[in-house]
């Protein structure tokens, strides 16, 4: 009898395991991981939970809506810090343990620029956020940006300047990293291009909190136009502190300004303050007006750049999931064969050969301390990437 029992008990426990591998990939297939990582944590927190949030807005939309093919998504989140290591274990941890089919970065270049060769060589697409260093899509076929290549970005800018600012003079005044460098080269090269004279062109640290010996030498070239770079903490503390140094020039930014910590921080200095963006908060698109609104119910901000995005980032890898299926190979062909994306941030014309997007540049204002329309450079002259 108690070897009968012992029998029984074992193929009960072998009956358990066969049904467990029948029953376990069937429950997962209901289910389509998506991998997401942005600096939750550290300097770049506030950026890190715009993307964030952005993005639970958009993964909200489509589980409520029934799914992708009435499977559910499942969002697999990771804090990079803005730390290219942390980016790094991250990647491989995303692709080996959990298995995702796509990822969407919501992090800065330097911790997008070294995951992609990794999710490039396991042949998982990612679409980027807003990242603007040129080597990311440069790690392979299947690495999209849905935000502006640095030297895009840099050059709308000096568009703005010279076009319609009229600058003659301009300094330049840029962050010494991945980011700060490529926009200040697309901006300095288009500058000159169009006759523009750059006066003065300075460098600082990311750690650099007193910017007042720069700005004084940006006095002393009497410009027209101070072109500058850096995150919100950055260009809040510059705005600030040229008005203190009753430095008397437009100041002309870009992205990285593009939050509410750089409102805050800036204070009344950020009034009147112009910057290229992806971004017009005064679009009259309902999608667009409405994902303002969802935000700022949901988290008591106003949405940024990051956040907006990010958001289309997510939407796009989902686009191309329902468009192609589930296969890595298929989402990435789905998403290079997009044309004319309606995104909050833009129609997206296409995705070029290597992975760079077409879409006006949008210019925006602070007036009444709060981001408005300006301008958009939608010039095909200036906003098509390179095509290698």
């Amino acid at each position: 009898m108690r070897g009968k029992a012992v029998l029984c008990v074992l193929l009960a426990f072998v009956i358990a395991l066969w049904v467990g591998t029948l029953v376990g990939p069937s429950h997962a297939a209901d289910v389509i991981k998506i991998g997401f990582f942005a600096p939750l944590t550290g300097f770049a927190a506030a950026d890190g939970a715009s993307a964030k949030h952005a993005v639970e807005i958009g993964l909200k939309e489509i589980n409520e809506a029934g799914g992708i093919h009435g499977k559910k998504v499942k969002l697999i989140v990771y804090d990079d810090r803005a730390d290219p290591k942390e980016a790094v274990a991250i990647a491989r941890k995303l692709i080996e343990k959990d298995k995702v089919v796509a990822a969407v970065s919501g992090s800065y270049s330097g911790p997008t620029r070294v995951s992609a060769p990794i999710f490039q060589k396991a042949g998982i697409p990612m679409v980027v956020g807003y990242a603007v260093h040129r080597d990311i899509t440069r790690a392979g076929d299947f690495i999209f940006r849905n935000g502006f290549l640095g030297e895009v970005e840099g050059a709308a800018a000096a568009e703005v300047a010279v076009k319609k600012l009229k600058a003659k003079r301009i300094a330049v005044l840029t962050m010494d990293n991945d980011f700060g460098r490529a926009l200040s080269a697309g901006f300095v090269k288009r500058a000159k291009e169009l006759g523009a004279q750059i006066v003065s062109h300075q460098v600082y640290s990311l750690r650099e909190e007193d910017y007042t010996p720069f700005l004084t030498k940006v006095k002393e070239s009497k410009p027209e136009v101070l072109f500058t770079s850096g995150y919100y903490k950055q260009a809040g503390l510059i705005c600030r502190q040229a008005k203190d140094l009753g430095l008397n020039v437009q100041i002309l930014g870009e992205e990285g300004f593009d939050s509410p910590k750089f409102l805050e921080i800036a204070g009344d200095a950020a009034e009147g303050v112009i910057i290229v963006t992806n971004l017009n908060r005064d679009d009259p698109r309902p999608k667009v007006q409405r994902f303002l609104k969802t935000y700022r119910e949901l988290y008591g901000v106003d949405a940024d750049m990051v956040g907006a995005s990010s958001y289309d980032a997510f939407m796009i890898v989902c686009y191309a999931i329902e468009k192609a299926g589930t296969d890595p190979k298929a989402i990435r062909q789905a998403i290079a064969d997009l044309r004319d994306y309606d995104a909050i941030t833009g129609k997206i014309r296409r995705f070029n050969a290597i992975g760079e997007v077409t879409k006006p540049v949008q210019v925006q204002i602070v007036r009444g301390g709060k981001f408005h329309y300006f301008s958009v450079v939608d010039d095909p002259a200036i906003i098509t990437p390179p095509e290698k």
